[in-house]
């Protein structure tokens, strides 16, 4: 029987942010690589039918991450962020949002600022992700096509991963 990982999602629009506390049953450098490390993102990034495909990742501060979603037919959706901080196996934060294959921001979709904060505890990993939008409006698209439901498939396919790679 496995057991319970904390799952916590929290809409604030007063603030314009959701705030995800999401709990992984591996090492931590082994959860960092999996969100930091292109091939392994492109295994569970996107809720599947749709998966994750990179362009270019340069995981380092003032760097990017331009990659598509690409659906069950073969269309693909872009989205670029560009890397603010990072401080190894503890914190980064991201800025982005919808762009074109080029990786210039489409000011029609919502961006916004996402910190992740990776929390070890004995042989688990807390992952506390604070995303900040530009606007009420921004939070409000998002949520409305599936944001949640998305990741929550999402850190399922990361479980299904870290628990391979543990092995």
């Amino acid at each position: 029987m496995k057991n319970k990982l904390v799952f916590d999602f929290i809409v604030n629009k007063e603030h314009k942010t959701i705030h995800i506390s999401r709990e992984f049953n591996a090492h931590l450098g082994l959860v960092w690589q999996a969100w930091t490390d292109p091939e392994l993102l492109d295994r569970w990034w996107g809720p599947q039918p749709w998966r994750a495909e990179t362009k270019t990742m340069d995981f380092r501060e003032g760097g990017f991450w331009l990659y598509a979603m690409v659906g069950p037919e073969g269309e693909k959706h872009w989205s670029k962020t560009n890397f603010v901080s990072i401080m190894k196996e503890k914190y980064f934060s991201s800025k982005g949002g919808f762009s074109d294959e080029n990786g210039v921001l489409n000011p029609a979709f919502p961006q916004n600022l996402w910190e992740n904060t990776f929390i070890a505890d004995d042989n688990k990993v807390r992952v506390e992700m604070l995303l900040t939008y530009d606007s009420i409006d921004g939070l409000e698209k998002e949520m409305d096509m599936g944001f949640k439901e998305g990741m929550t498939l999402d850190f399922e396919q990361l479980d299904e991963l870290l628990s391979t790679l543990e092995k």
